[in-house]
């Protein structure tokens, strides 16, 4: 990979936009859904677990970000303008 193929922070930011919302919807759930006096006992385990698939999916679209944009950085194979030999028969 190109190690002029970055992205910015804007970019992860907007991809990252539903699932940040995601995250804070599994989180305000888990948090709402613990019976009174056991919140972080019956919360804390969930939460973990939405943090982690949420590092997770927030990784693999940087990685995908930035592979697209080496991609774009890669000039395209544009068509040849020398003859092509003639193919033998034979």
């Amino acid at each position: 990979m190109s190690k002029q193929a970055k992205i910015t922070l804007g970019q992860l930011k907007k991809m990252a936009g539903p699932e940040m919302e995601r995250l804070l919807a599994e989180v305000t759930e888990a948090i709402n859904e613990a019976p009174a006096g056991a919140v972080i006992a019956a919360s804390e385990e969930p939460v973990r677990d939405a943090m982690e698939r949420f590092r997770k999916r927030v990784f693999a679209l940087g990685i995908q970000l930035r592979t697209d944009a080496a991609k774009a950085a890669f000039p395209p194979s544009g068509r040849c303008d020398r003859p092509t030999p003639p193919v033998q028969r034979g």
